[in-house]
């Protein structure tokens, strides 16, 4: 945990001071829903592309830097979240038999609807019926108060989106994509909707962008070259961060192990990520500017 998050604390070191400034200038906002004061929506235009291990891993990022931080699963058919974070089987607690008291995990605050229902069960609902069991998940959790909340969205662009869109005060949204054309075509469709419904892009993440040979060091552009890149250059959308193929990012989410603890290389990336996003939730960096992400073999 940095020292500057600690009211003793009488120095702040170089790495902390970015993160202080962004962070104090959320907390400055009122909050937005109950006591949450940024509300960011990680979608992508298509499954598969690795968007709720990219947005799980962000999340343990934001709160290993001390930011105080919700994640809340909104894929109502199929929820990651439990995976993700070691907690298969876990239900959350309801003290009044009407709230629900959210799980803590890695310093995160989660909610899912898998931890509601039975995991081998599928959920058979309609649209309007997904739709509204999403909003009581939000709506009937004691959240506490956080400086960020990160909703993993299902894929697409249908009832869950638009819901979400309409009902909550969304500051911003994060589209993950590969650099496969299929995946782009239909992250620029996202990308589309969310202007449709006037919630500002917040930046792109090129997932799988390579893959380097742990042993040679061969370089393997697997799905295509830099394709996340000129979709952010065509929609004037800011860059994130690009991540490579690399299996410690599997095995880590399978065992819902933290990054933090397994892959120091990886760590820092999704580290630079989510500071780079607060950054622009915050102001600290303009609107359009991209991260320079260098990856190396070390």
């Amino acid at each position: 945990m940095f020292n500057w998050l600690k009211k003793s604390a009488v120095t702040q070191t170089p790495q902390a001071e970015p993160w202080q400034n962004a962070l104090l200038a959320i907390r400055q906002q009122a909050p937005v829903f109950k006591a949450i004061h940024t509300v960011i929506l990680v979608a992508s235009g298509k499954g598969g592309v690795g968007k709720s291990t990219t947005a799980a891993n962000l999340a343990m990022a934001m709160a290993n830097a001390g930011v105080r931080t919700g994640l809340l699963d909104a894929d109502i058919y199929g929820p990651s979240l439990p995976t993700l974070f070691g907690l298969t089987g876990q239900k959350v607690s309801s003290p009044d038999n009407k709230l629900m008291q959210p799980l803590q995990q890695h310093g995160v605050t989660l909610q899912s609807i898998g931890f509601l229902v039975d995991p081998e069960v599928a959920s058979v609902w309609r649209g309007p019926m997904a739709s509204q069991a999403l909003l009581q998940l939000i709506n009937e959790t004691i959240w506490p108060e956080l400086d960020v909340l990160l909703i993993d969205l299902p894929p697409g662009t249908g009832d869950i989106q638009l819901t979400l869109s309409q009902k909550l005060p969304v500051t911003g949204a994060v589209v993950v994509t590969t650099p496969q054309d299929l995946a782009l075509a239909d992250a620029q469709k996202a990308i589309s909707m969310f202007r449709q419904v006037s919630i500002p892009v917040l930046g792109l993440v090129e997932n799988m962008s390579f893959y380097l040979c742990p042993s040679c060091g061969a370089h393997d552009d697997v799905f295509g070259s830099a394709g996340g890149l000129r979709l952010a250059e065509r929609h004037q959308v800011p860059v994130l961060g690009q991540l490579p193929l690399q299996g410690s990012i599997r095995q880590q989410s399978d065992l819902g192990v933290a990054l933090t603890q397994g892959d120091a290389a990886m760590a820092a990336l999704y580290h630079d990520i989510s500071l780079s996003l607060l950054q622009r939730v915050s102001g600290e960096l303009p609107e359009y500017a991209s991260v320079e992400i260098k990856i190396t073999d070390d």
